[in-house]
């Protein structure tokens, strides 16, 4: 009698409180943003020139040229020659793979760890205040400094600047997550499980997690432009890749000894790690105004 009684008022409480619109919908107010739409197709841009590498990059990355060491731009080579004589713009190709795969497998990473971490913080009392004081002394850290620690301890590699960057944005998702399950547990649903003998666990997983999505897919967004920033930044230090492997930050390292003179060989990465930032957090912004509930009547 009593799950006949309280069923029916479960779902119907969970359709009320659902905080994600049809996927139609979303598509339909994304189109309205012209600055997500832009970060949208620069993004996919990026994605397709990265799963595409190895077919339109026109020379191979790695193979040198010294007669053609530092040559300008040029009908064959668009974006000029490097130190090495090798193809600028097939290393940047080839450079946006790992740069968009450091950002992924990273976020991946944040994501996997971070969010079971807040929702335990969140909805356990009794562990939040160990938690938030472990959160709180990685976020004493700023992101960069904690990953160059992280790359100190694990040694200079590419897969340990992915866990770097990974471990690094784990405070931030936490942290979110904890805030957005603060809330969602007191919510009419949540005590209609809670009365229908539900575990905690699917309590969370199953009710909480499902309504804390939108914010976590647009700091995932937001979180691969600060990964690729992490990730170039630890290979302009001489932390991350090695050359003569082709990433973007490791390129702008090697470019900076001859600003003077060949200004293309550091411009062109600098200008590649920018605009794949710049989709990203465009995108980042266009979600973010299409998720969140406060701002849908706007679009």
């Amino acid at each position: 009698m009593i799950n006949k009684t309280l069923a029916p008022p479960t779902e119907r409480v969970i359709e009320e409180e659902r905080l994600t619109p049809a996927r139609g919908t979303l598509w339909r107010r994304l189109r309205k943003s012209p600055s997500a739409m832009l970060g949208l197709g620069i993004v996919l841009v990026f994605m397709g020139v990265g799963l595409l590498a190895d077919w339109i990059a026109p020379y191979d990355p790695l193979r040198p040229d010294f007669g053609r060491a530092r040559e300008g731009p040029s009908w064959d080579s668009p974006l000029g020659r490097d130190e090495l004589g090798r193809d600028i713009l097939s290393r940047i190709i080839h450079g946006a793979r790992i740069s968009l795969w450091i950002g992924f497998i990273a976020v991946a990473i944040g994501v996997v760890l971070g969010v079971p971490l807040g929702a335990i913080s969140g909805y356990y009392g009794r562990l939040d205040i160990f938690v938030q004081r472990v959160v709180d002394i990685m976020l004493a850290f700023p992101g960069l400094l904690l990953a160059i620690v992280l790359i100190s301890i694990l040694g200079v590699g590419l897969s340990n600047v992915m866990v770097a960057v990974g471990v690094a944005s784990i405070p931030t998702y936490a942290r979110l997550v904890r805030g957005s399950v603060l809330s969602l547990r007191e919510m009419d649903y949540v005590a209609a499980a809670k009365a229908l003998g539900m575990s905690d666990g699917r309590i969370i997983f199953r009710h909480i997690l499902p309504n804390c999505l939108a914010p976590i897919i647009v700091q995932s967004t937001l979180q691969v432009a600060t990964a690729i920033l992490f990730a170039a930044g630890l290979g302009y230090l001489g932390l991350g890749a090695k050359p003569p492997m082709p990433e973007w930050g490791v390129m702008l390292s090697t470019g900076r000894d001859y600003l003077r003179d060949w200004p293309h060989i550091a411009t062109f990465p600098g200008l590649a790690i920018m605009l794949s930032v710049l989709g990203f957090n465009l995108l980042g912004d266009g979600l973010r105004d299409v998720l969140d509930p406060r701002l849908r009547g706007k679009l």
